[in-house]
């Protein structure tokens, strides 16, 4: 084998080692891209026209970030890492995005670079989506509500079911049941934007689902919210900037929580009153959650006693009275 050759070939076997992630994710982010690199036609870079590219994916990404710098690094050094397509099935002379979004994008607005390099492979639905997440996956993990909004979108387009989309994702059938239900409580309007608010983390998206349920607030106040968090990034330079979409998540969060009911705590029970008998104490009697208490200290015992064996004869004769009470 040719030195050409091998490096064309291990081509996208570095794009799978580069910032994968550990154990189980990698192995499945390996094996789905080593099956998009044996599918690739020839392992040639081809350089195809932008124009003649279309990008139909799902979108698993709240907040691509801005192409500018990847545009200037493109036209100052060459596009180093082609993107990867497939041909149109309905169109034999155009081509499907795989993965490579920002460097497509990058060339596009580009007056200085006219061609993409790009890897053709020959892929069906499944196979392209197993690799496009696994790319994405390998440079940064999708955030939870990312991950949530690309399996509700996956599931609604007729993909698979929720156990095909569980091994897509490398998740678990229950996990992505979960997650789904959480994107539809949401909804996407809302959660593009907060944005993906990396660092937020399942239990606090469902807090904030349950909040959602119980305030039914004014959703379009909560979207105007977040965007006002998520514009203060053009007042601030990058060293600066915190991450805003987590920002935007806690102010939403916080407006919601404020407006959700609050359960009123339950009365607290009335203190014990004291009781006397001939002018001394003689024991306490309280109301409580389950009936009434009764607690007698008198200095006779044979009254305490005596109570003790009449008590059902004196509670009958209590009641009478009570039902007879005028």
């Amino acid at each position: 084998m040719t030195d050409s050759k091998k490096k064309r070939l291990s081509m996208l076997d570095s794009l799978a080692a580069a910032g994968a992630p550990a154990a189980p994710s990698m192995m499945a982010t390996n094996r789905a891209l080593r099956s998009a690199r044996d599918a690739v036609d020839g392992h040639k870079v081809w350089e195809l026209d932008p124009a003649d590219i279309d990008d139909t994916r799902f979108a698993d990404r709240l907040d691509p970030s801005d192409v500018a710098d990847l545009r200037a690094s493109i036209e100052a050094n060459g596009q180093t890492v082609p993107v990867l397509v497939r041909r149109d099935p309905g169109d034999p002379a155009r081509y499907l995005l795989v993965y490579g979004r920002r460097r497509l994008e990058a060339i596009r607005g580009s007056d200085r670079v006219t061609r993409v390099r790009a890897l053709i492979a020959t892929l069906d639905d499944d196979a392209a989506i197993r690799a496009q997440v696994s790319e994405n996956t390998g440079r940064r993990d999708l955030s939870y509500i990312e991950r949530a909004l690309f399996a509700r979108e996956l599931l609604d387009s007729g993909f698979g079911n929720q156990s095909q989309i569980a091994d897509v994702l490398n998740s678990t059938k229950s996990a992505i049941s979960m997650a789904v239900a959480v994107a539809n409580a949401v909804g996407p309007d809302l959660a593009r934007a907060i944005g993906p608010a990396h660092g937020i983390g399942r239990p606090r998206w469902e807090a904030l689902v349950q909040d959602l349920a119980a305030a039914s607030p004014d959703r379009a106040a909560l979207i105007t919210a977040a965007q006002q968090v998520r514009a203060r990034t053009e007042t601030l330079t990058e060293d600066e900037a915190p991450d805003l979409s987590a920002e935007a998540f806690l102010t939403v969060s916080r407006l919601v929580h404020r407006q959700a009911p609050r359960a009123s705590a339950p009365p607290a029970p009335p203190k014990a009153r004291a009781l006397h008998l001939h002018g001394k104490p003689a024991g306490r009697v309280q109301r409580t959650a389950q009936g009434l208490r009764l607690e007698l200290t008198t200095e006779e015992a044979g009254f305490a006693d005596w109570v003790a064996t009449e008590a059902e004869t004196i509670l009958q004769e209590l009641h009478a009275r009570w039902q007879g009470r005028a």
